[in-house]
This record gives C-alpha cells, sequence and structure tokens, in this order.
C-alpha cells in the first residue's frame, strides 16, 4: 500500500488543475487583523519587546518600517512585508500582521473527548472539534502533517465566522468545542472569538497545543478555556530542536502557565524509538510532572506509529510504555496512562487509594464510569478532574 504522502502526490501530479483553492475573502489584504505583534514604525528605545534579552540596538541600526514582529508563539518571527511567519498562517501586509486562517477551518469533525485525549474532563461527551492549517513546529513525527505543515491556500476552506461554529456545536449536541489538529496558537484570534460566543450558551471549550506561546496570548486563551491538553514531545533541548524545530524551555513554562491560572491540564509525551524514548529522559520528564504540577495532572505515554518523515522507525514497543507509566507511578503520579494501545489496562482510570477502576475505557470510549460526584464509589476518595 502505498503512504499517504505518495498518494497525495500522486493524486496532485495527475490533476489537470490544481485540486485545492483558498482565497482569504478575496485576498491577503482583506484578511483579518491578527493581534499580538509589533511594528517596525512603532520602534523605540525598549528593544526587548521584539529582541528579548537585548537591552539596546546600535545608535546606527535602522528599523524596517514595514516589518513586523509577531509575539504570538516563541518563535518570534520577525517579517518583512509580503512574507508570512514560520507558522505560515500569519502574514505582513503593507506593515500590519493578518491572519490568514480566522474563519478558515479546514478539518471539522465531532470526536469523543477521549481523542484528544482528555481522560479526567467530562468523561464520554462529544467534542466539536476543528483545526487550520499552519503550525510554528515542524516534528518530524507530525499525524497530521497535511495540515500542520500546509500553506492557507492549499485547501479551499470555506468561511465559518465564530457564531456559525457555535450555533454548529449546540446543533450536534457538543457540549464541548475544542481547539485540535494543528497548532490552536496560530488561529488565537479565532478561538477566542468562538469562546465568546460560546460560553453564553453553555459550551465550553479545551485546546489541544504543543504548548510553544508567550505568555500574554496564553494568558488571553487561559482566561476562557476549561481544559488544555500539551504534547510534551520530550525532555531535552536537543529533541525539540532537531525533531521539532522549537525548543524546551518555552513549552515547559506554558505547562506552568496553565497549571497556575487553574485551567485544567493534561501532558501527553509521545515516545518515539530512538529519539525520546531513553529511561534518564523518560524519568526526568516524570519527576518535573511531579515536581512542578503535582501529583494530580494526568500523565500519557503514547504509542508512536510510522508517519511523516519518521516512517523508519517502528512503532513503540508496548513494554516502553509499561516501564514510563510505572516509573512516573513510583514517583508519586496518581493518574498515568498508556495511549494508543487499544484494550490495555493503563487506558483506564484506578482510584489512587483503594485501586479500584473508576472509569474503564476501549478505544476512545467510556464503558463503565463508577464514579459518584467526583468520587470513587469504593472508598469515596475523591478523582481529579472535571467530571459535571
Amino acid at each position: 500500500m502505498p503512504s499517504r504522502r505518495a498518494f497525495l502526490r500522486t493524486v496532485a501530479c495527475a490533476a489537470p488543475a490544481p485540486i485545492w483553492r483558498w482565497e482569504p475573502q478575496g485576498d491577503a489584504g482583506q484578511a483579518p487583523r491578527a493581534r499580538y505583534w509589533v511594528s517596525g514604525a512603532a520602534a523605540t528605545g525598549e528593544c526587548g519587546g521584539c529582541h528579548p534579552g537585548a537591552r539596546g540596538l546600535d545608535r546606527a541600526h535602522v528599523h524596517d518600517r514595514t516589518a513586523v514582529a509577531c509575539q504570538l508563539c516563541a518563535q518570534r518571527c520577525t517579517i518583512s512585508n509580503g512574507h508570512s511567519g514560520r507558522c505560515r498562517a500569519r502574514k505582513n501586509v503593507g506593515g500590519e500582521l493578518r491572519s490568514l486562517v480566522y474563519g478558515r477551518p479546514v478539518a471539522v469533525h465531532v470526536d469523543p473527548i477521549e481523542k484528544k485525549p482528555f481522560f479526567h474532563f467530562l468523561p464520554g461527551s462529544a467534542a466539536y472539534s476543528l483545526g487550520t492549517v499552519g503550525c510554528p513546529l515542524s516534528c518530524r513525527f507530525c499525524q497530521n502533517w497535511q495540515i500542520s505543515q500546509a500553506q492557507p491556500g492549499d485547501f479551499d476552506a470555506a468561511y465559518m465566522g465564530p457564531a456559525a461554529v457555535v450555533d454548529a456545536a449546540v446543533r450536534r449536541g457538543a457540549p464541548v468545542v475544542a481547539f485540535t489538529y494543528n497548532e490552536p496558537a496560530v488561529f488565537a484570534e479565532y478561538a477566542l472569538d468562538i469562546a465568546a460566543a460560546g460560553r453564553p450558551r453553555g459550551l465550553r471549550h479545551v485546546m489541544v497545543s504543543c504548548g510553544f506561546m508567550n505568555q500574554r496570548p496564553l494568558a488571553d486563551l487561559c482566561r476562557v478555556l476549561e481544559a488544555v491538553k500539551i504534547d510534551l514531545k520530550g525532555f531535552s533541548e536537543d529533541f525539540y530542536r532537531t525533531v521539532s524545530g522549537a525548543a524546551l524551555a518555552p513549552v515547559l513554562r506554558s505547562i506552568v502557565q496553565i497549571r497556575k491560572a487553574g485551567v485544567h491540564l493534561e501532558i501527553v509525551n509521545l515516545v518515539v524509538p530512538t529519539l525520546n524514548d531513553a529511561e534518564a529522559s523518560l524519568a526526568r520528564l516524570a519527576n518535573w510532572v511531579m515536581s512542578e504540577l503535582g501529583a494530580d495532572v494526568p500523565l500519557h505515554f503514547t504509542r508512536f506509529q510510522p508517519d511523516y518523515q519518521l516512517l523508519n522507525l517502528p512503532p513503540t514497543p508496548v513494554a516502553t510504555l509499561e516501564r514510563a507509566r510505572d516509573m512516573a507511578m513510583a514517583r508519586g503520579l496518581r493518574y498515568v496512562y498508556v495511549g494508543n494501545v487499544p484494550g490495555h489496562a493503563g487506558n483506564h482510570t484506578y482510584c489512587p487509594t483503594c485501586r479500584a477502576r473508576v472509569i474503564t475505557r476501549q478505544d476512545f470510549f467510556v464503558l463503565e464510569s463508577s464514579l459518584k460526584d467526583g468520587r470513587c464509589a469504593a472508598c469515596g476518595r475523591p478523582i481529579a478532574g472535571v467530571w459535571s
């Protein structure tokens, strides 16, 4: 069987004309104005705003008056007129940063909340899930690379405003709207407006993110989100730099910020053979979660399946995931899971006190729950999470 990448390449070559078209309300100049950026035209002596750590620049330095510095994510792209940032979702148009993906989801589905995965947030709920193109990272193992690494013009994405998203979620009976599939930070403005429209109608909003954000936009998102799942992709700067094209420190900073904001938090670590599966690295990750976040934050060790640029690697041995889970629980973490292994005992939720199984799962579905008002039915212990 050909890979998805080979199939898409074959279809594109065989088509007599481009098979995807996208025109953001006519042209990029009409795309919505983005938030979280500063302009070269407004540059002052406060250099740290655009150049973190800089106290000042040489007096002879001349700013490009049409350049902008995006301050949404930790890449902190400086973007010249007519160009896009690394995420490809934000473009400098005449000295203003525009969002090319606002209102342009390319993936919309109703998923079980467990698919995100959220195991301690409204289990069994339906999540109206959407994503756009674009991502500030370039993970070699990305499972959604077709959209995360795409350009805004690669898909025919009809406009769907925030009110339309909320109407669709309510119509489908989904109590949760999930920002997911690509990196939601690149459509932060869209997510904020959806949440503003959805909250008065009783919807809750969650985000599935890489966590590579700056503090101000993340703070704005935390004010409207009920839950965040962060993909902590590894626990070394070298792994982030060479495999994801990013850095670890901003992700750790974001995770701590989310926890301090009181938003429900879950962590996923995709364990990739030979790249981030060393026992010492997994131990450092578990130690950090325990010391910085506490024993009640759910941690998922998830099985890698060959995809995108890492088709040469095998799936993660189940024994590796089991060792990681045992190690994390031995360090005091109470809710540690084995992901992407259907039927595994590590899919279920257990009471930390009496070890009774309180939630039974199969694949992405809850088969049985014995929680009573968020407590273990057997011993009465409160189970950390959002249950109603």
